[in-house]
C-alpha cells in the first residue's frame, strides 16, 4: 500500500486534476512529458503519484537543476505526508545526502544521476525517474535526459517522466518517444492557473549595463523601486537579479531603506543551506512587528538570482521586481576562456518570474526597463550547451559510450568546435584516447563528482602536498568566488581564518574532497616533506590548468596554451617569473595588453613545479629554418607554447627536409633563390600543367614541397652534410620533374623562344604558377610585316599575346589577332609614328612589306 495520501497532497494544486492522464499515459507508453506552469503543484504531486502508479517497484529519482531546489521539493513533500524527511522521502546533492535504503522519493540533482548513470547504467533499485525542469537547459539535465532515452531501450521498465514548464514538450516527447518521432511520449498539459497579474515597466534613469557589468546605479533603482512597492503594499517581494555582486548590493541598499520595517533576505547557490532553506521557507520569520501597510508580520522581500524562477517556490509572494538580467556562459574559444556574462534575460523567462506573484492572489510584476526595450528581448534562453565549457560532458559521455556525444538524443548537439577542444583537454589529462574512448584514468576522474580537471589536481596532487591541502586548493577553485586579491595563496589563508563570508560553505567542500582524494588510488610512493603553502597552491592550479601555466615575457604572460595575459596594475603576484593562472577575464584598453586578457586568479610558481604539472606538454622539439641558401637548426625544450631553451644543432634529414618544403611552400622555387634560367623553366611547367593537363607535373608550392625527394633529393643531402644550395643548379633539379617519353616535346609543345618573320628569335613571357594569363612575346613591329597568323603554343591551344613595340621598345599595341590588327589599327598607329621615326620603315602595306630590325637607311 502507497504511504502516499494524493488526495491530501494534492489539495488546492491545480495539478491535481491531470493526475488521472498521467496515470493513463504512464500505462500506455511508460513515458510522459508533463508541460506545467511554475505554481501548478507539478513537482509535488508528480512523484509521490509516479510512486504510486501500477507496476513501479521501487525508488522514484526525481531531478531538480539546483541543490537548494532538491532540498526544498524533498521537505515539503515530507512535510505534506507527515514524515521526517529522509525516510519516506529524502535527497542527494553534492555533500549532502538525507535518504534510507526503504526511502521511496529521493530529490537528486542532475549531476548527481549523471554520475550513477555512468557508475551503473541499470540503476539498480530504481523504479522511476522524474526529470523536472527540463526546459532550463543547462548541460547535466540535457546530458541525463539524453542517457535516459538511451537506457529506455534498455529498461523498458523504467517509467520516465520529464516535467517542463515552456512549450517546448513537443520536442522532448519526440526525443523520449524514440527514433522517428513516431512513438512520442504522451503530453500531460496543465493550464495556468493564476490570479489577476499587473505589469509595471520602471525603467532607470541610467544604463543598466556598461563594459564592467551592471552598473551601480541600476541597482540604486532596483532597491529604491523594491522598497517603494514594500512600503506602499506592505506585501512579500520577490527580487530577481542576475548573481551573487548584485543580490548581495541590493540586500545592504533595502537593508538600510527599510529598516527594520521588512525582513530582507539573499537567496543564491553561494549561501550555505540553512540561509537557502530560510528564503525559500520563511522558517525563523519574526511576526507581530508591523510593517507600513502590513498584515500581523513583517513583509518578506527575497533578493535572488534566477534560483527562484522555476526551480523552487518561495512562498507568500505577491510582488516581483525583475532586473529583467541573467548569468549565463560564455566560450572565448580564442582565448581558450570560459566565464559567466550578464545579458539580457529571455522573455519567457521574464514572464515565469512575473508570474510568481499571482499563485496566491491579485499580484503586481514591475520590470526595470521599457515595454520597448522588453520586445526586443530573445524569446528563449540559450541552451548551456551551447556557450559552455564541455570538458566534463566529452568525459561524460566518453565513459557512456558515445565519443563526443555523438548518437545520442540530445535536445541540441554540442558546438563541434568546442566538443574537439573539450577533447582535447581530456587527451592532455590522459582521460580519453585519440578516437575519443575513455582510458582507466579517465573513468578515474569521471567517479570524482567534480570537472575532471579538478579531479586531476585532487587525485595527482594529494600525494605531493597532502590530502588536506589539494582538497583545500581545489575547493578555492571550485567554488567559482571572484578572487578579492588575484592572489590564491591570500584568499586560501583568508578562508583558513575564516575571514571570508563563504568560509562555512568552503570548509565543508574541503571535507567532502578530502575524503574523495583519500579514497584515491595510491601510486605507491612514500611520502615526502612537507610542501609550503605558496608552492602547493601553485602545484595544484598548474595540474587542474596545465594549458595555464604561464611565463613572464616583458610586461606580458605567455601560457602554455599559446594565449597571453597580462596582470592588473598592482597585483600582489607581479614580478613573479611563472604562474599558475586559475581564471582568465576579458578586458579591453591598455590594461588588458595586446592579448586583450587579464589575469584575474593566479599563484606564483616555479620551473620545476610547472614541468611536473604541465608534463605532458614537455617537448624537445628540433626545428630548421632555409636562409640564404643553407639550413640552420636548433634545439628547442618547450612547454607547449612556452620556449624553455634553444641550441643550435646540425639539422637532421627529416628537419632540413622541413625547412626546405616549409620555404617552397611560402614562395616557390624563389624562395630557395632560384635565377632566371630556373625561375622560366619553373612557369613553363605551370603553363604546361595548366593547358595539357597529366603526365606534365604540377608545380605549385605546395606540389613541388610535396615532392621534394623526387627533383631536389641530391641537393638536400648536400644541405644536411652542411653545404648550401645554387640557385644555378635548380633548373637542373626542376629537369628531374619532366615526365618521359614526353619531355622529348617540351620546347616544341613550350617554347623557351618564338622565331619572327624577320628571322630573329624572342623570348616568350610565361605568366607566374598559378596565373590564368595568357604567355607573352613582345617584338618590334617592324620585324613583324606580313605576320598575318598569330602564335600559339601548346600544339595550338593557347594563343600568344603580342606586344608590338616601338623603335624605342615602347609598347605601342597589344594583341592576339595580328591580321585584325594591320587592317584595323595599324593605319592610326603609322600616321602617329612615323612622323617621330622617320628612319624607321613606316609601309603603307605592311601586309607584303618585308620585316626588318634594320633603318631604313641601313636597309
Amino acid at each position: 500500500m502507497s504511504p502516499f495520501d494524493l488526495a491530501r497532497i494534492g489539495r488546492d494544486l491545480p495539478f491535481a486534476a491531470a493526475l488521472p492522464d498521467l496515470r493513463e499515459a504512464l500505462a500506455a507508453a511508460g513515458t510522459a512529458v508533463v508541460q506545467a506552469p511554475p505554481g501548478t503543484g507539478k513537482t509535488t504531486l508528480v512523484p509521490p503519484a509516479v510512486a504510486s502508479a501500477a507496476g513501479v517497484a521501487g525508488r522514484v529519482v526525481v531531478t531538480q537543476p539546483r541543490r537548494v531546489a532538491a532540498r526544498s521539493a524533498a521537505r515539503r513533500l515530507a512535510a505534506l505526508t507527515g514524515t521526517d524527511l529522509g525516510t519516506v522521502v529524502g535527497y542527494t546533492v553534492r555533500g549532502d545526502s538525507r535518504v534510507r535504503r526503504d526511502t521511496l522519493v529521493e530529490f537528486v540533482t542532475p549531476g548527481v544521476l549523471v554520475r550513477r548513470l555512468i557508475a551503473d547504467p541499470d540503476l539498480p533499485g530504481v523504479g522511476a525517474i522524474v526529470l523536472d525542469e527540463v526546459h532550463e537547459r543547462d548541460v547535466e539535465s540535457d546530458l541525463a535526459f539524453a542517457f535516459l532515452c538511451e537506457l529506455r531501450g534498455l529498461r523498458e521498465d523504467l517509467p520516465v517522466v520529464a516535467m517542463s514548464a515552456t512549450v517546448e514538450s513537443d520536442r522532448f516527447a519526440r526525443l523520449l518517444g524514440g527514433e522517428g518521432g513516431a512513438g512520442a511520449a504522451p503530453v500531460v498539459d496543465v493550464p495556468a492557473v493564476l490570479h489577476p497579474l499587473e505589469i509595471r515597466y520602471l525603467p532607470p534613469p541610467v544604463a543598466r549595463l556598461d563594459a564592467r557589468g551592471v552598473t551601480d546605479g541600476f541597482l540604486e533603482h532596483v532597491a529604491a523601486v523594491t522598497a517603494e512597492a514594500v512600503t506602499s503594499g506592505g506585501h512579500d517581494t520577490l527580487v530577481f537579479l542576475p548573481g551573487v555582486r548584485e543580490v548581495d548590493r541590493v540586500v545592504r541598499e533595502l537593508t538600510a531603506r527599510l529598516g527594520g520595517g521588512a525582513e530582507v533576505l539573499p537567496l543564491h547557490g553561494g549561501l550555505d543551506a540553512a540561509a537557502q532553506d530560510r528564503a525559500v521557507s520563511g522558517a525563523g520569520r519574526r511576526r507581530g512587528d508591523r510593517a507600513a501597510g502590513g498584515g500581523g508580520a513583517r513583509p518578506r522581500v527575497v533578493v535572488s538570482t534566477d534560483l527562484a524562477e522555476s526551480s523552487l517556490t518561495v512562498p507568500g509572494v505577491r510582488v516581483v521586481v525583475d532586473a529583467c538580467l541573467s548569468r549565463e556562459p560564455r566560450r572565448d574559444a580564442a582565448r581558450d576562456m570560459t566565464g559567466l556574462v550578464t545579458v539580457s534575460a529571455s522573455r519567457d523567462s521574464c514572464v515565469q518570474r512575473a508570474g510568481r506573484a499571482a499563485r496566491l492572489g491579485p499580484g503586481i510584476a514591475v520590470r526595470c526597463l521599457t515595454e520597448q526595450e522588453y520586445a526586443r528581448l530573445p524569446a528563449h534562453r540559450t541552451p548551456a550547451i551551447a556557450t559552455s565549457d564541455l570538458t566534463t560532458f566529452a568525459l561524460d559521455v566518453a565513459c557512456w559510450g558515445a565519443p563526443r556525444g555523438e548518437g545520442l538524443a540530445l535536445p541540441d548537439p554540442p558546438p563541434a568546435g568546442e566538443i574537439l577542444r573539450a577533447q582535447a583537454v581530456l587527451e592532455g589529462l590522459g582521460a580519453v584516447d585519440p578516437s575519443g574512448r575513455p582510458t582507466d584514468r579517465g573513468r578515474g576522474l569521471a567517479r570524482v563528482p567534480a570537472d575532471p580537471r579538478h579531479a586531476r589536481a585532487l587525485l595527482d596532487g594529494a600525494p605531493v602536498v597532502g590530502p588536506r591541502v589539494a582538497a583545500e586548493v581545489v575547493a578555492l577553485l571550485a567554488s567559482g568566488r571572484r578572487s578579492p586579491s588575484g592572489d590564491l595563496v591570500a584568499d586560501l589563508r583568508a578562508l583558513r581564518g575564516g575571514r571570508a563570508p563563504d568560509s562555512a560553505t568552503w570548509q565543508r567542500e574541503v571535507g567532502r574532497l578530502e575524503r574523495l582524494a583519500r579514497s584515491g588510488p595510491r601510486d605507491g610512493r612514500p611520502p615526502g616533506a612537507p610542501v609550503p603553502v605558496d608552492e602547493a597552491v601553485g602545484l595544484i592550479v598548474a595540474l587542474a590548468h596545465p594549458d595555464r601555466v604561464a611565463r613572464r615575457r616583458g610586461e606580458q604572460y605567455t601560457f602554455a596554451s599559446g594565449t597571453g595575459a597580462v596582470l592588473p596594475p598592482g597585483s600582489a603576484l607581479a614580478g613573479h617569473d611563472w604562474l599558475a593562472v586559475a581564471e582568465v577575464g576579458r578586458a579591453s584598453g591598455r590594461a588588458a595588453g595586446e592579448a586583450g586578457a587579464v589575469i584575474r586568479s593566479a599563484a606564483a610558481l616555479d620551473r620545476e613545479s610547472a614541468e611536473r604539472a604541465a608534463s605532458g606538454l614537455l617537448d624537445d622539439d628540433e626545428t630548421a629554418t632555409f636562409t640564404g641558401g643553407a639550413v640552420t637548426g636548433r634545439r628547442i625544450r618547450r612547454l607547449g607554447a612556452i620556449e624553455l631553451s634553444s641550441t643550435p644543432v646540425r639539422p637532421g634529414p627529416a628537419v632540413t627536409v622541413a625547412a626546405v618544403a616549409a620555404a617552397v611552400r611560402a614562395g616557390g622555387p624563389s624562395a630557395l633563390g632560384a635565377d632566371d634560367d630556373a625561375l622560366r623553366l619553373w612557369r613553363r611547367l605551370a603553363l604546361a600543367h595548366r593547358e595539357l593537363g597529366d603526365p606534365w607535373p604540377d608545380v605549385s608550392g605546395d606540389a613541388l614541397a610535396d615532392r621534394l625527394d623526387e627533383w631536389l633529393g641530391p641537393e638536400i643531402d648536400g644541405l644536411v652534410r652542411g653545404g648550401r644550395l645554387a640557385g644555378r643548379g635548380l633548373g637542373t633539379a626542376m629537369k628531374r620533374l619532366l615526365p618521359w617519353p614526353e619531355a622529348s616535346r617540351f620546347d616544341e609543345l613550350v617554347p623557351d623562344r618564338l622565331e619572327v618573320p624577320s628571322s630573329s628569335s624572342y623570348r616568350v613571357d610565361y605568366p607566374e604558377p598559378g596565373s590564368h594569363d595568357a604567355p607573352v612575346l613582345a617584338v618590334k613591329l617592324q620585324e613583324c610585316f606580313g605576320w598575318t597568323a598569330s602564335p600559339r603554343i601548346c600544339g595550338g591551344r593557347v594563343p600568344v599575346t603580342v606586344h608590338l613595340l616601338s623603335p624605342a621598345g615602347r609598347p605601342l599595341a597589344v594583341t592576339r589577332d595580328l591580321e585584325f590588327f594591320w587592317r584595323e589599327a595599324y593605319p592610326g598607329v603609322r600616321a602617329e609614328m612615323r612622323g617621330r621615326y622617320p628612319r624607321h620603315p613606316w609601309p603603307e602595306d605592311p601586309m607584303s612589306a618585308e620585316p626588318t630590325r634594320r633603318t631604313n637607311r641601313r636597309r
